[in-house]
């Protein structure tokens, strides 16, 4: 009976460790409901070719969906990282800048530092991210979180960093 146990531990323990996160955040502020959001662009600390532009993506749209429809993205321009050399990230005051003539009352910046399936037999994919809200108004940080998530052998890159956005802007939304 005992080897039964531990035989069937041995099989799903490393199913457990693969799909792990780690989420640290600070607590949640009290945001004024359906105000206008700037997505800055995510910096890209990896080298996957457009994660932060993909990880600024799914930050955009968990926003629109979960805080308040009414998001901007920056221009076309801004968003410069190219298959071969990363963007530049702006500075926080030319980012406020731009959100105050966008008319936002919050700006979210972040940052990619992992975007990749991990080497070996099951190639789990793994994401790290970290998330920055200001007033734009003060430029005063309301909130802050960092994470990494890894998933699944079968599961993707855009699910995983999905999922740890979710964790991530949990205490920003408004809808359940």
């Amino acid at each position: 009976m005992r080897w039964k146990t531990l035989l069937l531990l041995a099989c799903f323990f490393p199913w457990l460790l693969a799909a792990c996160a780690t989420v640290e955040r600070s607590p949640a502020p009290t945001l004024e409901p359906q105000a206008t959001w700037a997505i800055a662009p995510f910096a890209n600390y990896t080298e996957t070719p457009l994660a932060g532009s993909r990880a600024q993506a799914v930050a955009s749209q968990w926003i629109a969906a979960r805080v308040s429809p009414r998001v901007v993205t920056p221009p076309p321009a801004w968003l410069d990282e190219s298959l071969f050399e990363k963007a530049q990230p702006r500075s926080l005051q030319e980012l406020l800048q731009w959100a105050k003539g966008q008319g936002a009352r919050y700006l979210l910046t972040g940052s990619v530092s992992e975007w990749r399936y991990k080497v070996g037999v099951d190639g789990e994919p793994a994401v790290g991210l970290t998330v920055t809200v200001y007033d734009v108004a003060s430029g005063a940080r309301l909130y802050s979180a960092v994470g990494g998530k890894s998933g699944y052998a079968r599961e993707s890159v855009a699910a995983v960093a999905q999922k740890l956005t979710a964790e991530l802007l949990a205490p920003l939304a408004t809808a359940p």
